[in-house]
């Protein structure tokens, strides 16, 4: 008989809308099966200064779709076109993945960024797009989605919104066995990104 090795990989991401801001988080822990291959892994990365994204599945896919995500921005930023919303971006890429669903890009992305409005997107690997207030994804997604739940207003602000996805990740990050190290936390607003990173303590 054929063996067949299954390499689980795990992480945990969070998606916020705030009253003014988009928030996202995610954990610093890069995991193939029990092994632990990287402990400072960034899961969250820009195409612009107002629009971000979380990253979790294949890191290999995640790098092809953020460079083809980036470059379409700044394509049409460059050609003289009208500024790419947040949703013109999230509709591209589930329409890419849609297009690719019997061979998959293996992953699981959260997009957000400020326009008009804070914007707030979850895609899957098949192509389905659904706009969300908030929202967890990956293997540590049941835990945080319990803090989120508790925790969530639609009048909350910026600064509450970083830290309940904060502690939405942290509370992943004790009963979740591939979520670890440490969150990174960005809020998204009509001025720009802050960033902060928050650590359950500082032994690494």
């Amino acid at each position: 008989m054929e063996t067949k090795i299954k390499v689980l990989k795990g992480t945990t991401t969070v998606g916020i809308v705030a009253r003014d801001s988009v928030v996202l988080a995610a954990d610093r822990r890069a995991s193939a099966g029990f092994f632990v291959a990287n402990k400072m892994v960034r899961k969250i990365l820009y195409i612009t200064d107002k629009i971000g994204v979380t990253t979790a599945g294949s890191v290999a896919d995640l790098q092809f779709i953020y460079n083809i995500l980036k470059n379409l921005y700044h394509y049409n930023y460059v050609a003289g076109n009208r500024p790419t919303t947040v949703k013109a971006l999230a509709t591209y890429l589930a329409n890419l993945l849609s297009q690719n669903k019997y061979f998959p890009y293996v992953v699981q992305i959260l997009l957000g960024g400020f326009d008009n409005a804070p914007r707030l997107f979850n895609l899957d690997y098949f192509g389905d797009m659904t706009e969300e207030k908030y929202v967890a994804t990956g293997s540590g997604s049941p835990v945080a989605m319990g803090v989120l739940e508790d925790g969530y207003s639609e009048n909350i602000s910026g600064d509450e919104a970083m830290d309940l996805a904060a502690r939405a990740v942290l509370a992943a990050i004790k009963r979740d066995s591939y979520t670890g190290t440490g969150v990174i936390v960005t809020k998204i607003d009509p001025t720009g990104h802050v960033e902060k990173e928050v650590y359950p303590n500082k032994k690494i």
